[in-house]
């Protein structure tokens, strides 16, 4: 790959990577500014290990097999991240719903739970239905662009498997160490009262 278009798209990721952060860190300020740079900081970590399985994979593919690295391979990376966050944001606008009518003595490890189930289908449906149309695309597909539709099938199942496990789960241990900063230790040898 020419290394202005490597540069351009490094730059482009961390643009955008900075644009989701903020733009969630608004969309989901329930508790304030800084409560909702949970949700936009584990969207973009959720993202790099989307992008990271991508290029390791490929990788190990032109270690292997000889493919290389194009700008179309750049440009399914660059779509299977806009894929990706936009599973993430279903699950966490689901998230912040459930906030807003939480059950009575609901934890939020429960609620993230609840509203991972409720989004689930939904998230595995309309992967599947991408999943379909680029396997049909490999097999029938010319082979000019086959490596491009490996990068995309590979990134949409890891993305929609790194919405529900990872993504979320990361909110739900940035929640418990902030919920842990708050609460005041207590010192060696002190007793409850």
């Amino acid at each position: 790959v020419a290394r202005e278009l490597t540069t351009n798209a490094f730059w482009a990721v961390i643009f955008a990577s900075i644009a989701i952060v903020l733009y969630l860190a608004f969309r989901f300020a329930i508790g304030g500014f800084v409560a909702g740079l949970k949700f936009g900081t584990c969207a973009v970590i959720a993202l790099i290990h989307d992008t990271c399985f991508v290029l390791g994979l490929f990788a190990i593919l032109g270690k292997w097999f000889g493919w290389e690295v194009d700008s179309l391979f750049v440009t399914a990376v660059l779509t299977v991240i806009g894929f990706s966050v936009h599973d993430t944001i279903v699950v966490y606008d689901r998230i912040r719903e459930n906030l807003r009518h939480r059950l009575r003595g609901e934890s939020f490890e429960q609620l993230c739970n609840r509203s991972i189930l409720q989004t689930l289908s939904r998230s595995i449906n309309t992967s599947f239905t991408v999943v379909i149309t680029l396997v049909c695309l490999i097999a029938l597909g010319g082979p000019q662009l086959r490596h491009f539709y490996v990068a995309l099938l590979v990134g949409v199942v890891i993305g929609t498997y790194s919405s529900i496990f990872n993504a979320t789960p990361l909110v739900i241990v940035w929640e418990k160490l902030a919920a842990g900063a708050k609460t005041p230790r207590r010192r060696v040898g002190e007793e409850k009262v």
